[in-house]
Protein backbone atom coordinates (compact mmCIF):
# COMPACT_ATOMS: atom_id res chain seq x y z
CA UNK A 1 0.00 0.00 0.00
CA UNK A 2 1.10 3.03 -1.06
CA UNK A 3 0.03 5.84 1.22
CA UNK A 4 -0.40 9.47 -0.30
CA UNK A 5 1.25 12.27 1.35
CA UNK A 6 -0.39 15.49 1.50
CA UNK A 7 2.19 18.14 -0.32
CA UNK A 8 2.77 21.79 0.77
CA UNK A 9 2.92 24.63 -1.35
CA UNK A 10 6.30 26.16 -0.76
CA UNK A 11 6.27 30.27 0.09
CA UNK A 12 9.27 31.31 -2.28
CA UNK A 13 8.68 34.98 -0.74
CA UNK A 14 9.23 33.65 2.53
CA UNK A 15 12.03 31.64 2.06
CA UNK A 16 13.74 34.68 0.17
CA UNK A 17 12.93 36.94 3.56
CA UNK A 18 14.66 33.86 5.33
CA UNK A 19 17.40 34.15 3.27
CA UNK A 20 18.01 38.24 3.38
CA UNK A 21 17.18 38.45 6.49
CA UNK A 22 18.19 35.86 9.19
CA UNK A 23 20.44 33.96 7.20
CA UNK A 24 22.16 36.57 5.53
CA UNK A 25 23.52 38.00 8.50
CA UNK A 26 24.37 34.45 10.51
CA UNK A 27 26.14 33.59 7.13
CA UNK A 28 29.44 34.15 8.47
CA UNK A 29 29.67 32.49 11.73
CA UNK A 30 27.87 29.41 9.94
CA UNK A 31 31.17 29.68 8.29
CA UNK A 32 33.84 31.26 10.50
CA UNK A 33 32.65 29.24 13.31
CA UNK A 34 30.92 26.25 12.00
CA UNK A 35 27.92 27.14 13.72
CA UNK A 36 24.67 24.54 12.26
CA UNK A 37 22.05 27.12 11.44
CA UNK A 38 18.93 24.90 13.21
CA UNK A 39 16.52 27.98 13.42
CA UNK A 40 17.05 28.82 10.14
CA UNK A 41 16.27 25.03 9.27
CA UNK A 42 12.94 24.81 10.99
CA UNK A 43 11.94 28.26 9.57
CA UNK A 44 12.60 26.98 6.42
CA UNK A 45 10.28 24.10 6.94
CA UNK A 46 7.44 26.69 8.10
CA UNK A 47 7.93 27.88 4.18
CA UNK A 48 6.64 24.62 3.07
CA UNK A 49 10.17 23.94 1.38
CA UNK A 50 10.55 20.68 2.30
CA UNK A 51 6.62 19.38 1.58
CA UNK A 52 6.48 20.06 -2.33
CA UNK A 53 7.92 17.09 -3.46
CA UNK A 54 6.13 14.59 -1.38
CA UNK A 55 3.52 12.78 -3.57
CA UNK A 56 5.13 9.83 -3.84
CA UNK A 57 5.41 7.44 -7.44
CA UNK A 58 1.80 7.21 -7.98
CA UNK A 59 1.00 10.82 -7.93
CA UNK A 60 1.90 13.89 -10.35
CA UNK A 61 5.28 15.03 -8.58
CA UNK A 62 7.02 17.80 -9.79
CA UNK A 63 10.58 18.62 -7.71
CA UNK A 64 10.91 22.07 -9.09
CA UNK A 65 10.09 23.89 -6.38
CA UNK A 66 11.74 21.90 -3.76
CA UNK A 67 15.19 23.09 -5.89
CA UNK A 68 14.04 26.62 -6.48
CA UNK A 69 13.79 27.01 -3.08
CA UNK A 70 17.03 25.21 -1.84
CA UNK A 71 18.79 27.85 -4.79
CA UNK A 72 17.74 30.69 -2.79
CA UNK A 73 18.88 29.14 0.40
CA UNK A 74 22.01 28.55 -1.71
CA UNK A 75 22.60 31.84 -2.71
CA UNK A 76 23.53 33.17 0.06
CA UNK A 77 25.16 30.21 2.23
CA UNK A 78 25.93 26.65 0.79
CA UNK A 79 26.26 24.90 3.94
CA UNK A 80 22.45 25.75 4.36
CA UNK A 81 21.53 25.05 0.90
CA UNK A 82 23.22 21.42 1.64
CA UNK A 83 21.28 21.18 4.39
CA UNK A 84 18.07 21.56 2.77
CA UNK A 85 19.03 18.89 0.27
CA UNK A 86 19.15 16.76 3.01
CA UNK A 87 16.40 16.96 4.46
CA UNK A 88 14.23 17.28 1.18
CA UNK A 89 16.16 13.47 0.42
CA UNK A 90 14.87 12.35 3.97
CA UNK A 91 11.56 13.14 2.96
CA UNK A 92 12.14 11.82 -0.57
CA UNK A 93 13.10 8.54 0.64
CA UNK A 94 9.60 7.73 3.14
CA UNK A 95 7.80 9.46 0.49
CA UNK A 96 8.67 7.32 -2.53
CA UNK A 97 8.37 3.85 0.17
CA UNK A 98 5.41 2.17 0.39
CA UNK A 99 6.31 2.74 4.64
CA UNK A 100 2.83 3.52 6.18
CA UNK A 101 4.22 4.00 9.62
CA UNK A 102 7.11 5.96 8.43
CA UNK A 103 4.44 8.05 6.44
CA UNK A 104 2.31 7.87 9.15
CA UNK A 105 4.63 9.31 12.17
CA UNK A 106 7.71 10.56 10.72
CA UNK A 107 6.77 11.75 7.11
CA UNK A 108 4.76 15.09 8.56
CA UNK A 109 6.91 16.08 10.86
CA UNK A 110 9.83 15.91 8.29
CA UNK A 111 7.72 18.19 6.08
CA UNK A 112 7.54 21.00 8.62
CA UNK A 113 11.17 20.78 9.86
CA UNK A 114 10.10 19.39 13.46
CA UNK A 115 12.09 16.40 12.87
CA UNK A 116 15.41 17.16 10.80
CA UNK A 117 17.76 14.62 8.90
CA UNK A 118 20.28 13.58 6.49
CA UNK A 119 20.24 11.24 3.87
CA UNK A 120 23.01 8.54 5.14
CA UNK A 121 23.25 7.34 1.90
CA UNK A 122 26.99 8.76 0.50
CA UNK A 123 28.55 5.27 1.20
CA UNK A 124 25.85 3.38 -0.26
CA UNK A 125 25.36 5.06 -3.56
CA UNK A 126 29.65 4.71 -3.92
CA UNK A 127 29.60 1.27 -3.10
CA UNK A 128 26.63 0.82 -5.95
CA UNK A 129 29.05 2.48 -8.39
CA UNK A 130 31.97 -0.13 -6.73
CA UNK A 131 34.03 2.84 -5.46
CA UNK A 132 33.96 1.76 -1.99
CA UNK A 133 32.85 -1.27 0.00
CA UNK A 134 29.30 -0.76 2.40
CA UNK A 135 29.97 0.10 5.82
CA UNK A 136 27.02 -1.54 7.50
CA UNK A 137 26.26 -5.01 7.84
CA UNK A 138 23.58 -6.54 9.82
CA UNK A 139 22.02 -9.81 10.55
CA UNK A 140 17.89 -10.81 10.70
CA UNK A 141 16.30 -10.97 14.01
CA UNK A 142 13.32 -11.47 14.68
CA UNK A 143 11.22 -8.79 13.78
CA UNK A 144 13.76 -6.43 12.29
CA UNK A 145 17.41 -6.41 11.67
CA UNK A 146 20.50 -5.92 13.98
CA UNK A 147 23.17 -3.49 12.36
CA UNK A 148 26.71 -2.74 13.19
CA UNK A 149 29.39 -0.49 11.62
CA UNK A 150 30.45 2.84 11.32
CA UNK A 151 29.69 5.69 8.72
CA UNK A 152 31.72 8.34 8.31
CA UNK A 153 29.67 11.42 6.66
CA UNK A 154 26.15 11.74 7.73
CA UNK A 155 24.90 15.36 7.63
CA UNK A 156 22.02 18.06 9.04
CA UNK A 157 22.42 15.64 11.96
CA UNK A 158 21.86 15.60 15.43
CA UNK A 159 20.81 13.81 18.61
CA UNK A 160 17.17 12.71 17.93
CA UNK A 161 17.26 13.24 13.93
CA UNK A 162 15.97 10.50 11.17
CA UNK A 163 18.37 9.50 8.52
CA UNK A 164 18.73 6.76 5.42
CA UNK A 165 21.01 3.79 5.64
CA UNK A 166 21.63 1.16 3.69
CA UNK A 167 22.91 -2.18 4.62
CA UNK A 168 24.13 -6.00 3.59
CA UNK A 169 22.38 -8.48 5.57
CA UNK A 170 24.77 -11.49 6.60
CA UNK A 171 23.80 -14.94 5.26
CA UNK A 172 21.83 -13.52 2.48
CA UNK A 173 22.79 -12.10 -1.04
CA UNK A 174 20.91 -8.51 -0.57
CA UNK A 175 20.80 -5.47 0.78
CA UNK A 176 18.38 -3.34 2.44
CA UNK A 177 17.28 0.37 3.08
CA UNK A 178 15.78 1.89 6.17
CA UNK A 179 15.63 4.73 7.74
CA UNK A 180 17.41 5.51 11.45
CA UNK A 181 16.91 7.08 14.31
CA UNK A 182 19.75 9.18 16.05
CA UNK A 183 19.12 7.71 19.74
CA UNK A 184 22.32 6.71 21.79
CA UNK A 185 20.39 4.92 23.81
CA UNK A 186 19.66 2.34 20.96
CA UNK A 187 23.45 2.29 19.91
CA UNK A 188 23.61 4.91 17.35
CA UNK A 189 26.38 7.49 18.24
CA UNK A 190 26.87 10.61 16.69
CA UNK A 191 30.42 12.27 16.65
CA UNK A 192 31.66 15.25 15.30
CA UNK A 193 35.54 15.12 14.22
CA UNK A 194 35.57 16.76 11.23
CA UNK A 195 37.42 20.40 10.09
CA UNK A 196 36.46 21.18 6.47
CA UNK A 197 37.59 24.20 4.48
CA UNK A 198 34.06 25.15 4.32
CA UNK A 199 30.84 23.40 5.19
CA UNK A 200 31.38 23.24 8.81
CA UNK A 201 28.04 24.66 9.47
CA UNK A 202 26.18 21.38 8.59
CA UNK A 203 25.95 19.07 11.20
CA UNK A 204 28.19 16.60 9.48
CA UNK A 205 28.63 13.56 11.88
CA UNK A 206 30.68 10.26 12.12
CA UNK A 207 27.99 7.62 12.91
CA UNK A 208 28.38 4.74 15.14
CA UNK A 209 26.22 1.71 15.03
CA UNK A 210 26.71 -0.48 17.88
CA UNK A 211 24.76 -3.76 17.83
CA UNK A 212 21.22 -0.92 16.70
CA UNK A 213 17.92 -2.74 16.06
CA UNK A 214 16.19 -1.47 13.29
CA UNK A 215 12.35 -2.76 13.10
CA UNK A 216 10.72 -4.09 10.08
CA UNK A 217 8.48 -0.83 10.46
CA UNK A 218 11.46 1.44 9.59
CA UNK A 219 12.63 -0.60 6.52
CA UNK A 220 11.76 0.96 3.13
CA UNK A 221 13.90 -0.71 0.48
CA UNK A 222 13.92 -4.84 1.02
CA UNK A 223 15.46 -5.75 -1.26
CA UNK A 224 17.34 -2.23 -2.09
CA UNK A 225 18.58 -2.26 -5.57
CA UNK A 226 14.80 -1.85 -6.90
CA UNK A 227 13.83 1.00 -4.65
CA UNK A 228 17.28 2.90 -5.33
CA UNK A 229 16.10 3.27 -8.73
CA UNK A 230 13.30 4.27 -7.85
CA UNK A 231 14.81 7.28 -5.98
CA UNK A 232 17.99 7.64 -7.44
CA UNK A 233 16.79 10.53 -10.27
CA UNK A 234 15.14 13.14 -7.22
CA UNK A 235 17.92 12.28 -4.91
CA UNK A 236 20.64 13.58 -7.87
CA UNK A 237 18.52 16.20 -9.43
CA UNK A 238 17.35 17.57 -5.81
CA UNK A 239 21.28 18.52 -5.52
CA UNK A 240 20.95 21.02 -8.54
CA UNK A 241 19.51 23.62 -6.18
CA UNK A 242 22.99 23.68 -4.67
CA UNK A 243 24.85 24.42 -8.10
CA UNK A 244 22.03 27.03 -9.06
CA UNK A 245 22.43 29.11 -6.22
CA UNK A 246 26.30 28.92 -6.15
CA UNK A 247 26.15 30.06 -9.79
CA UNK A 248 23.85 32.14 -9.30
CA UNK A 249 25.35 34.07 -6.51
CA UNK A 250 28.45 33.81 -8.70
CA UNK A 251 26.96 36.16 -11.31
CA UNK A 252 25.95 38.45 -9.00
CA UNK A 253 29.39 38.94 -7.67
CA UNK A 254 30.49 39.43 -10.79
CA UNK A 255 28.08 42.13 -11.42
CA UNK A 256 28.88 44.25 -8.46
CA UNK A 257 32.26 44.57 -9.80
CA UNK A 258 31.43 46.17 -13.55
CA UNK A 259 31.44 49.49 -11.90
CA UNK A 260 34.80 49.43 -9.76
CA UNK A 261 36.42 47.16 -11.97
CA UNK A 262 34.78 46.52 -15.44
CA UNK A 263 37.61 48.46 -16.87
CA UNK A 264 40.39 45.73 -16.61
CA UNK A 265 37.59 42.71 -15.88
CA UNK A 266 36.42 42.81 -19.79
CA UNK A 267 39.62 41.27 -20.45
CA UNK A 268 38.93 38.33 -18.45
CA UNK A 269 37.68 35.36 -20.38
CA UNK A 270 34.58 34.83 -18.99
CA UNK A 271 31.73 37.53 -17.91
CA UNK A 272 28.76 37.50 -16.18
CA UNK A 273 26.92 37.32 -19.18
CA UNK A 274 28.59 34.29 -20.27
CA UNK A 275 28.21 32.37 -17.21
CA UNK A 276 24.25 33.40 -17.69
CA UNK A 277 23.48 31.89 -20.55
CA UNK A 278 25.09 28.51 -19.51
CA UNK A 279 23.23 29.03 -16.19
CA UNK A 280 19.97 29.51 -17.92
CA UNK A 281 20.05 26.70 -20.30
CA UNK A 282 20.93 24.54 -17.10
CA UNK A 283 18.14 25.70 -15.00
CA UNK A 284 15.50 25.18 -18.01
CA UNK A 285 17.09 21.28 -18.06
CA UNK A 286 16.53 20.61 -14.36
CA UNK A 287 13.48 21.71 -14.03
CA UNK A 288 11.91 19.97 -17.47
CA UNK A 289 13.40 16.77 -15.22
CA UNK A 290 12.30 18.04 -12.27
CA UNK A 291 8.66 17.25 -13.68
CA UNK A 292 9.23 13.47 -14.26
CA UNK A 293 11.82 12.57 -11.47
CA UNK A 294 10.07 8.73 -11.21
CA UNK A 295 11.36 8.27 -14.57
CA UNK A 296 13.14 4.86 -14.48
CA UNK A 297 14.58 4.71 -17.77
CA UNK A 298 18.20 4.76 -18.91
CA UNK A 299 17.92 7.67 -21.24
CA UNK A 300 15.93 9.56 -18.23
CA UNK A 301 18.84 8.75 -15.96
CA UNK A 302 21.43 9.94 -18.43
CA UNK A 303 20.04 13.45 -18.77
CA UNK A 304 19.94 13.58 -14.81
CA UNK A 305 23.47 12.70 -14.60
CA UNK A 306 24.32 15.02 -17.16
CA UNK A 307 22.45 17.67 -15.65
CA UNK A 308 23.73 17.09 -12.44
CA UNK A 309 27.64 16.97 -13.59
CA UNK A 310 27.09 20.13 -15.71
CA UNK A 311 25.90 21.99 -12.08
CA UNK A 312 28.82 20.76 -10.29
CA UNK A 313 31.41 22.30 -13.20
CA UNK A 314 29.56 25.10 -13.64
CA UNK A 315 29.38 26.12 -9.93
CA UNK A 316 33.07 25.62 -10.10
CA UNK A 317 34.11 27.80 -13.06
CA UNK A 318 31.71 30.72 -11.66
CA UNK A 319 32.99 30.97 -8.79
CA UNK A 320 36.32 30.69 -10.31
CA UNK A 321 35.57 33.89 -12.35
CA UNK A 322 33.65 35.65 -9.30
CA UNK A 323 36.94 35.37 -7.59
CA UNK A 324 38.88 36.51 -10.39
CA UNK A 325 36.73 39.60 -11.09
CA UNK A 326 36.40 40.38 -7.62
CA UNK A 327 40.39 40.88 -7.47
CA UNK A 328 42.06 41.53 -4.02
CA UNK A 329 38.66 42.34 -2.05
CA UNK A 330 37.63 39.05 -2.98
CA UNK A 331 40.61 37.03 -1.43
CA UNK A 332 40.80 38.66 1.67
CA UNK A 333 39.57 36.29 5.06
CA UNK A 334 36.04 37.91 4.90
CA UNK A 335 35.51 38.51 1.50
CA UNK A 336 33.00 36.87 0.22
CA UNK A 337 34.29 35.74 -3.59
CA UNK A 338 37.07 33.59 -1.24
CA UNK A 339 33.80 31.72 0.38
CA UNK A 340 32.05 31.05 -2.03
CA UNK A 341 34.73 29.35 -3.98
CA UNK A 342 35.70 27.14 -1.10
CA UNK A 343 31.58 25.87 -0.86
CA UNK A 344 31.91 25.74 -5.11
CA UNK A 345 33.90 22.93 -4.57
CA UNK A 346 31.56 20.93 -2.40
CA UNK A 347 29.27 20.63 -5.01
CA UNK A 348 31.85 18.78 -7.10
CA UNK A 349 33.20 16.68 -4.27
CA UNK A 350 29.71 15.86 -2.92
CA UNK A 351 28.37 12.51 -3.33
CA UNK A 352 27.69 11.59 -6.69
CA UNK A 353 30.95 13.56 -6.92
CA UNK A 354 32.57 14.63 -10.40
CA UNK A 355 34.48 11.50 -10.58
CA UNK A 356 31.51 9.80 -9.63
CA UNK A 357 29.10 10.80 -11.98
CA UNK A 358 31.33 10.15 -14.95
CA UNK A 359 32.06 6.88 -14.28
CA UNK A 360 28.25 6.03 -14.27
CA UNK A 361 28.22 8.46 -17.56
CA UNK A 362 30.62 5.87 -19.04
CA UNK A 363 29.04 2.65 -17.85
CA UNK A 364 25.72 4.04 -19.55
CA UNK A 365 27.77 4.41 -22.40
CA UNK A 366 28.81 0.67 -22.41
Amino acid sequence: MNIATPVTTVDLNAVDQIAASDLTSMVRTIDDEKTYPEAIMRAMGGTGAYGTHLAGPDAPCDLGPSVLAMARASEICLSTGFCIWCQDALGWYISSSENAWLKENILPRVATGEILGGTGMSNPMKAIAEIEKLKLKAVRVEGGYRVKGVLPWVSNLSADGWFGVMFSVEGEDKTVMAIAHADEAKGVKLKLDHDFVAMGGTATCQVMFRDVFIPDEQVIGDPAPAFIKRIRGGFVLLQCGMAAGMIRSSIELIRKMEGPLGHVNQYLEKGADDLEEEYDALVTEVLELCKTPYDLSDAFWKRVLQARLTGGELAVEAAHYAMLHSGARGYVSGGEAQRRLREAYFVAIVTPATKHLRKMLATLDT
